[in-house]
């Protein structure tokens, strides 16, 4: 059995990948079907959710066992992880984290499935516009601005947003009493 799987990004309305996968696959095989596609590294942590069909996170299937706490939700390591064992239908949703860094994700989508036909490697089946960059970088301050403090220089000096119009005798203090015990 074949699943045909299609990602997209959030960040490029002309990007769209399609892979066809193995069902036997394991999702470390999808890992690096996908890395490929992109032309992304091999060497950072990634992970995949099942998602409910609003898009609601499930199951995390990560590329390393974590050794988290086991009353955390269930987390599953890629290489011991099938795809038949996580999707049952079309239009099953799963979400790739690329650059948990910074929260970037595919959005995945099976389109089909084909019974009665198997593949040894997956397949790029279809390729639309350029990936977005793997990693987004950080910007630094520039040495120009480098230790610089930018000072709010108000006529009374101690104002702040919402500050205009206070009066402390505005204020009620009758439910911020504190007890002695």
């Amino acid at each position: 059995m074949l699943f045909k799987i299609v990602f997209i990004s959030d960040e490029s309305e002309s990007f769209l990948r399609e892979i066809t996968i193995d069902a036997d696959a394991t999702f470390l095989d999808l890992n690096k079907a996908i890395l490929d596609a992109c032309d992304y590294d091999d060497g950072l942590v990634t992970s995949f959710f099942t998602c409910d069909d609003g898009w609601e996170q499930q199951d995390q299937i990560t590329r390393e066992d974590m050794d988290l706490d086991p009353g955390d939700k269930d987390i599953y390591v890629m290489e011991k992880s099938t795809l038949r064992d996580f999707i049952s239908d079309e239009d099953q949703k799963l979400v790739f984290v690329f650059d948990p860094f910074n929260d970037r994700v595919f959005y995945m989508k099976v389109t089909e499935i084909i019974t009665g036909k198997n593949l040894k490697k997956p397949i790029v089946s279809r390729s639309e516009g350029k990936a977005p960059k793997q990693l987004v970088a950080i910007t630094e301050p520039s040495d120009a601005t480098k230790g610089q403090i930018t000072v709010n220089d108000d006529e009374e000096g101690d104002e702040y947003f919402g500050s205009d119009g206070f009066n402390d005798d505005e204020l009620d203090l009758e439910g911020f009493e504190i007890q002695e015990y």
